[in-house]
């Protein structure tokens, strides 16, 4: 997951690094004498890497954007959180500052993406982000009883 304008041109640049890369693996190979279906199998993982990252880079430009995926059971919340900075454009240590903590916690906690948080300190994040959750129950209606 991009987390920051940093990481996120870092991702762009290697975006166009890794075209480059498989265009120039993709004439060597050619001029190696592989088949076409040799080169597609060759091509395979590292297109798949890229498109990974391109991925990434849409997510992040989503998030950007104050778009966020529905989420169920808290699955998730962290990466919420962590869309919720973004998307209001702050800096972890800004975010450090709003919630009365250090950077290197709130740096720490976003790259396990705040795993095992409690629900007390998600809502103190959610509410110095602007941002509320609203949520309804569903029964599984083939739950069987207690």
């Amino acid at each position: 997951m991009i987390r920051n304008e940093s990481e996120y041109q870092q991702a762009i640049k290697r975006i166009e690094e890794e075209k480059t890369r498989l265009a120039e693996h993709c004439k060597t190979w050619k001029k190696q004498g592989f088949t076409a279906k040799q080169i597609k199998n060759l091509k395979e993982p590292l297109e798949s890497f890229h498109m990974q990252l391109v991925e990434e880079v849409e997510s992040y430009e989503r998030l950007k954007r104050g778009q966020f995926d529905e989420f169920e059971n808290f699955d998730n919340i962290g990466q919420i959180l962590i869309g919720l900075r973004i998307a209001r454009g702050m800096k972890q240590r800004e975010l450090a500052e709003l919630l009365g903590v250090s950077e290197t916690l709130v740096s720490r906690d976003e790259r396990n993406e705040y795993h095992g948080i409690t629900i007390d300190r998600a809502k103190k994040i959610f509410d110095v982000l602007g941002a509320r959750v609203v949520s309804r129950v569903e029964v599984n209606p083939y739950m069987p009883a207690a």
